[in-house]
């Protein structure tokens, strides 16, 4: 068995989880999918990873599944404690003293963004929302669950200061791309992920959040990685 450590994206909680988390608790294995304190002024990147820390107790066998924003927590988790796998799933990928704010910049995503947009017929500073953005893939009483029910106010607290480590954590790392994110665009986040961990990702189908709509490929996906070890 074992215990898969889920770590949630910026201004939302753990709920979109659920349905790969009843995909892995079928097939006998421990979940934890802890609510981060988004809305905390207080809470930084390692208030952020004292959460997760605290929440996987004294559990082992840990598969560390960060997602989008998550990508700073997940990995800085894998500093904290022993770490099986940790699996990016179109995910922030932080370089040394970069914070969450310079991320952006420092990876070209307003002008691979804007490209991308341009692709698919969206003009450029067009607002879309969240249904079209992140969730078009998603089943459409999930997205509106979702919209409705699980976004919250994030604080800017997290995005000010570094992500402190000297260099990504000694830990088996794979990188797992939604083909069809809008939000992410997956032609940048390639390019994101052969520049910062010098491999090539995988892809799966789906938009910004592959766990509400394509939760057991994803599963297979992740246990596929974990019996690979």
């Amino acid at each position: 068995m074992a215990t898969y450590v889920l770590v949630h994206a910026a201004a939302v909680d753990s709920w979109y989880w659920g349905p790969l988390s009843a995909e892995l608790r079928d097939r006998g294995h421990d979940v934890v999918a802890p609510d981060l304190p988004c809305d905390d002024e207080s809470a930084g990147l390692a208030e952020y990873a004292d959460t997760v820390v605290e929440a996987i107790g004294g559990r082992t066998g840990l598969v560390v599944v960060a997602h989008s924003f998550g990508g700073f927590t997940g990995s800085l988790v894998c500093d904290r404690v022993p770490v099986d796998l940790l699996v990016m799933l179109q995910a922030q990928i932080p370089a040394p003293g970069e914070s969450p704010g310079e991320w952006w910049g420092n990876t070209g995503y307003g002008a691979a963004r804007e490209e991308a947009d341009r692709r698919r017929g969206v003009a450029g500073g067009t607002e879309e929302d969240a249904l079209s953005l992140v969730l078009h893939d998603t089943p459409t009483d999930l997205a509106a669950e979702f919209v409705a029910g699980h976004q919250r106010r994030q604080a800017p607290t997290p995005f000010g200061k570094p992500w402190p480590l000297a260099s990504w954590p000694d830990v088996p790392t794979r990188f797992l791309l939604a083909a069809d994110d809008r939000f992410f665009p997956a032609e940048f986040m390639r390019g994101v992920v052969a520049e910062r961990l010098a491999f090539e990702p995988d892809e799966m189908p789906g938009d910004h959040c592959p766990m509400l709509g394509h939760p057991k490929e994803l599963a297979d996906r992740l246990e596929a990685y974990r019996t690979e070890l």
